[in-house]
């Protein structure tokens, strides 16, 4: 039961947001540090690419939501498991034209992306502990 309520939620998505996020940020730090490494080439991950996985597997969850509950639980799983997938994906640039306002820019993004995940878990998880509280009490 709470395996199907927690694959119904948007828990399953918040996780790979933040996952996600926590990578690039080792990445864009990375990039900052060897900013003045001779022959060093950028590296990031492509959010568009991540985007667009997250929005496939949230999409193809929703459709198993019709079936069975067990099924579903599992199909979402592995749908958000192709999500993770894209995180491994690096993108090497060339380095030439990379200054260090663009990479703090783009960690500054990158941090506004992994905080409003981390909010929204939270708020997913005080909704559950009230929900269990509540049952508790009756």
């Amino acid at each position: 039961m709470w395996n199907t309520w927690l694959s119904g939620s948007a828990l399953p998505a918040l996780e790979q947001v933040a996952a996600f996020s926590e990578k690039r940020h080792a990445l864009l730090a990375g990039n900052i540090a060897n900013l003045d490494t001779p022959g060093y080439k950028t590296r990031d991950l492509s959010v568009q690419n991540f985007q667009q996985s997250l929005q496939s597997a949230v999409a193809s969850a929703k459709h198993a939501s019709h079936g069975d509950a067990t099924a579903n639980g599992v199909e979402s799983v592995e749908a958000m498991e192709k999500v993770r997938d894209v995180s491994k994906q690096i993108l090497y640039h060339d380095g030439s034209d990379v200054s260090l306002e663009e990479q703090v820019t783009e960690i500054s993004k990158n941090q506004g992306m992994h905080s409003m995940a981390i909010s929204l878990m939270r708020s997913q998880f005080r909704t559950l502990q009230v929900a269990i509280q509540e049952s508790a009490a009756v």
